[in-house]
């Protein structure tokens, strides 16, 4: 099946563990010497407290992706207490000029 990054980042993303909603695609992580997908970034959990935080996003390594379908894109996370494996901080990203 051949797609391209703005259909993905249209589908949702639903962890089929826990039914709960992950979030839309913001990045695809690549390995440049292969040219693979390593795997995609959803945003980070929210709560009352931290809606205005940003910089920490979710790495779903491509291992983890069970179905992309029409709508959805479902990934397999166990542990949803203890994902501090996934989480990335954006805020240290280093900015090319």
């Amino acid at each position: 099946m051949d797609t391209s990054f703005l259909e993905l980042r249209c589908k949702e993303v639903v962890n089929v563990v826990d039914g709960r909603r992950l979030g839309h695609i913001v990045d695809i992580c690549f390995n440049l010497q292969s040219g693979c997908v390593q795997g995609i970034v959803v945003p980070g959990e929210k709560s009352f407290w931290n809606v205005f935080k940003s910089g920490m996003e979710l790495f779903i390594p491509i291992s983890q992706i069970v179905k992309v379908g029409e709508d959805a894109i479902l990934v397999e996370l166990y542990g949803t207490n203890n994902q501090g494996s996934y989480i990335m901080n954006t805020n240290n990203k280093k900015k090319e000029k």
